[in-house]
């Protein structure tokens, strides 16, 4: 399946995407109206990425297609996260091929479109992992996998200790939904962030068609470890 045939941002999301990006990146912007971007591009990962919408299959139709395909699971798994990964690289090419002429309308949908594809990867990983992703704690465990190494730190932030394996520690806590809230927020401020203060968004897409293949190595990259840190983050717990 092609990228465009997987996720077109409508309007509405895109300037979403474009106030979230300026509301972790600004100082200046209002805490309140910060926090209300953040949360709003949050729930569409869940909303989009995890139950889908439409013709967007959700993660776990895509874990089961990919089970019945390879039969495998773990097989499954490798394919998901490399169908992903290529996906995440041509959208990336797509962002950065017009340059900086282009990148205004371009990046806020490329960050969409990456986050959703990785929010789906992450959570048919957890699904074939034998994970319930309609669990709320599964959920937040799926979008703290985006952030890598930084979880630690996002969980330190939005006052949790993370004493154990994290994805564990959130499944198995009866955390109430406000924290969950609370640790889904930090999540969101911690991607936003890193889009705008690294040279993925700013240099390297900046000159047109060599910024598409720059953009195409860094969001192929940067799919990968998410990948690798989801099949880390959930380890099997089907038994079988």
């Amino acid at each position: 399946m092609g990228l465009i045939d997987l996720f077109k941002p409508k309007r509405e999301q895109i300037k979403a995407a474009r106030s979230a990006l300026d509301a972790a990146n600004d100082p200046t912007v209002d805490e309140g109206a910060a926090s209300q971007a953040i949360t709003k591009v949050m729930d569409m990962l869940l909303d989009i990425g995890l139950d889908g919408r439409g013709p967007i299959k959700s993660a776990a139709q895509v874990a089961s297609a990919a089970k019945k395909e390879k039969g495998s699971r773990e097989e499954a798994i490798n394919a998901v996260a490399r169908g992903t990964m290529y996906r995440g690289a041509f959208g990336g090419f797509v962002t950065g091929i017009g340059g900086f002429v282009t990148m205004p309308i371009a990046l806020p949908a490329n960050v969409l479109e990456f986050y959703v594809q990785a929010t789906r990867m992450v959570g048919a990983i957890a699904s074939l992992r034998g994970y319930d992703i309609q669990d709320p704690r599964i959920r937040t465990a799926v979008l703290l996998t985006l952030v890598g190494s930084k979880s630690d730190d996002v969980l330190k932030k939005a006052g949790m200790a993370t004493g154990g394996s994290r994805v564990t520690s959130l499944a198995l806590r009866n955390m109430p939904p406000a924290a969950l809230m609370v640790v889904n927020k930090a999540i969101g401020f911690n991607l936003m962030r890193g889009v705008g203060t690294k040279v993925l968004g700013r240099l390297g897409r900046g000159v047109p068609v060599a910024g598409g293949f720059f953009g195409a190595g860094v969001d192929g990259y940067m799919m990968k470890k998410i990948a690798d840190q989801a099949m880390k983050e959930f380890p099997d717990i089907t038994g079988g």
